[in-house]
Formats: C-alpha cells, structure tokens, sequence
C-alpha cells in the first residue's frame, strides 16, 4: 500500500506570512491571536487579518490550524466562550489545545471541529496518546522528548490518531518549553506566549554565592554552578531532521512541523523550499539541502531527542550560528518593458555582490550583480533596507512574486 504523502506544516505570525508560506508549498498552516496563543509578542494577527488568512488558505486548498494553546487562569476563562465563539464564524480546520478545561468547552459548544493536541500537554507514549484520543483528540504534537522508538509505539497502539512532530526550529532547554526562567527575570510567562527567551542570553558568573548574571540586567541573580567563563549554558541548538523524514513518516508521522511564528519571511520561505524538496523528490540531495537551511540564521543544529542520544545538543560559545549569506530582498514585480526585476530591499545590496535567488518550487538561482537601478532608473552602487525602498535589477525574463535574495557576505 502506498503511503500517503506528509503534510508540510509551517508556522505564520501575521497574514504576509503566512502568504508567505503558501507560496513556498505549505500544506497547511498554524497561527492564532496573541491572547490564546503560544506566541503573545511579534503576533500581528486579528480576527479580520485571520480570517482573511484563512479565507487565502482554503483559496488555494490548504488548512489553517487556530492554536489555543495556552494554560489559562481565570481571566482568560472568561474570555473564552467570545472567542471560540468568534472562531466558529472564520471556519479553521482544526484547534490546537493543550488545557483540558479548554478542551472540554471547546467539546461542548463545538462538537465537530478537529482537535489537535499541543505539544504543551507533554504527549510521549501509546497510554497518554490513547487517553487522549478517547477525550476527541484527532491529532497528537508529540512533545519534542519524543524518541522514534516512542512514535513507533504510539502508532502501533492507536493507529487511528494522526502524529505530528516538529522537524526544524528553536527548541527550550526546558522540558517542552516549560519554562521559569522567564517569569523570573522578566515576569513573562512563557506558558502564557510571553517568553522573553532568557536561555538565548550571555551569563557571567559571579562567586560568593556562586549564581550567575545576565549581563543586561546587573543585580539579577539566578543560582547555578559553572566554570569562571561566561557561557550561554542554556542556549540550545536548533532543530534540524531533514535527513530523517523517511525514517519519521515509516514510524507514523503525517505532520512535519516548522518552528518559527516569529522569525522572519526569508526563513521560512528558505526552511520550506528545502523541506519540500525533501518530501516531494525521494532521490533529492539531503546533505546540500542541510547546507541550504544552514545559510538561514541558526544556533547550529541538532537532532533533539528523535535517537534517544545523549549527543551535545547545547551551543555554548555563543548565540549564534555565522552565516556567510545575508537576506537583502524579495522580488515585488518585473518591468517588463525594461527588462528589469522590481525588488523590496531588506538588507544592504551593493554593486558586484553575489546574489542567491530563492525561487518557490525551483532551483536557486545564483547571479552576479553588476548594475543596480533606483526608482528613477538611475545607476546606483548600494542600496539599504527600509523606507520601503524598491530597486530594479536587470533580468531577462520575470520570476515569481515572493521570490527571496540573499547575498554573499
């Protein structure tokens, strides 16, 4: 029996992205609104812009996943028959949750919507999968502790249950994202959306106490034992299993995850040309497809938790990855009479640089500037992002809107 191809699945912070994501072959999309949502800040989504974004979705045959994911205190309660009932109106394909309370009204007031579990519940084995399932769960995020072996149980024992996992982006040295840390340097919840990501700081240690300091906020100890070096000891790499889908889809997975409501359009457009590569061309090349996500900032990679191995999956020296390429802009039109590409500069383009261009469902195409033109059409030698500036580049034939430049550094 032939297996069924899995779903790509990509996050969206705002309704750009998430056209974005589209373009750059998403099979469905999560996003929510910054109350309910694991994503409280850089979050530009309303009702209108969701349902505009769901309408756009379901235009072109793709699902939009709503996440009301958080875990709610009384204030929020309250809040939450409006808003279930508001959701109803804009027609998702399913919820994700994570809270029982939520699941339970959610069940009550809207029996046939799909509910996806969220990674948040902490789901690592058949018996609290199949709990789960009994409750109306329809689809299970595995917590990112997951080993294959685990899902390879789980599928076994509820069969029934759809798998999703993530597969590439930021993970917490918390256990499934659960942690203190921000409430307590910064009160901001991080089960509430509002993490301020303290892990991805620089800490020095201090001596008697032995605690360490953030160096941005003098004064503000946090008890730990480490050597007399400053170390981002809790900075975790990214994740990254593009070279393991097969082995992830034979085990049961039909939704691989992309990480990243709140990074930017060129990452997930060049996250999402790699991953569909991979799942659409069974013979593509794995290792420059890895090497292609690498040129996207990162904190280097790892392979998490998937192998159960006790690899160095923590980036120590600083928070960081240096890339060799820079995103500088995205194709916006062609002036066809001129023969020009109209492009919407990001990030500084200067004369002679080399130039990637990241084109939806193609190959990249590399290309050597040597004439860069401003709105009037006059030779220049650079540009630089902002002011909504535009450029036109010479080029003989039009390529795709939402097409993405990076140059050499």
């Amino acid at each position: 029996m032939k297996q069924i191809k899995p779903e790509l699945l990509a996050p969206a912070g705002n309704l750009k992205k998430l056209q974005y994501a589209i373009a750059y072959g998403a099979d469905a999309i999560y996003c929510g609104l910054p109350e309910f949502s694991l994503r409280y800040r850089i979050n530009m989504f309303d009702y209108k812009t969701l349902k505009q974004g769901i309408d756009f979705a379901h235009k072109h045959n793709k699902k939009v996943y709503i996440t009301v994911n958080i875990y709610p205190h009384k204030q929020h309660l309250t809040k939450l028959a409006k808003h279930i009932t508001k959701l109803k109106t804009i027609k998702p394909d399913a919820l994700i949750v994570s809270d029982p309370g939520i699941l339970s009204y959610i069940k009550e007031v809207w029996p046939n919507i799909h509910i996806h579990l969220s990674t948040q519940a902490n789901c690592t084995n058949w018996r609290s999968a199949k709990f789960w399932f009994e409750q109306g769960v329809k689809r299970i995020i595995l917590a990112r502790e997951t080993t294959l072996d685990d899902i390879k149980e789980i599928h076994k024992n509820v069969p029934e249950l759809e798998l999703e996992t993530f597969v590439h982006g930021a993970m917490c040295m918390s256990y499934s994202g659960r942690c203190i840390l921000s409430k307590w340097f910064t009160d901001r919840s991080a089960n509430l959306g509002d993490c301020s990501q303290p892990c991805r700081w620089n800490f020095k240690l201090q001596t008697d106490p032995l605690v360490i300091e953030e160096s941005q906020r003098k004064g503000s100890y946090f008890p730990i034992e480490q050597d007399a070096h400053g170390t981002y000891i809790m900075n975790s790499k990214d994740l990254n299993l593009i070279k393991h889908l097969k082995q992830l889809q034979k085990a049961g997975i039909s939704s691989f995850k992309i990480e990243g409501r709140a990074k930017s359009i060129y990452y997930l457009g060049n996250t999402l040309h790699a991953y569909r590569e991979a799942i659409d061309n069974q013979k593509s090349d794995l290792d420059s497809l890895f090497h292609e996500l690498e040129k996207a900032p990162n904190r280097g990679f790892t392979q998490g938790f998937i192998f159960g191995e006790k690899e160095v999956s923590h980036r120590f020296e600083s928070s960081h990855e240096n890339s060799a390429w820079e995103f500088c802009g995205e194709v916006v039109g062609y002036d066809k009479k001129n023969e020009f590409l109209e492009i919407a500069v990001h990030n500084a383009i200067n004369q002679k640089d080399l130039i990637e261009i990241i084109v939806p469902f193609e190959k990249n195409i590399t290309l050597k500037l040597s004439k860069i033109y401003n709105h009037k059409f006059e030779s220049i030698l650079e540009a630089h992002g902002g002011q909504e500036t535009k450029i036109y580049l010479p080029y003989k034939k039009p390529l795709p809107l939402k097409s993405l430049l990076r140059r050499k550094i």
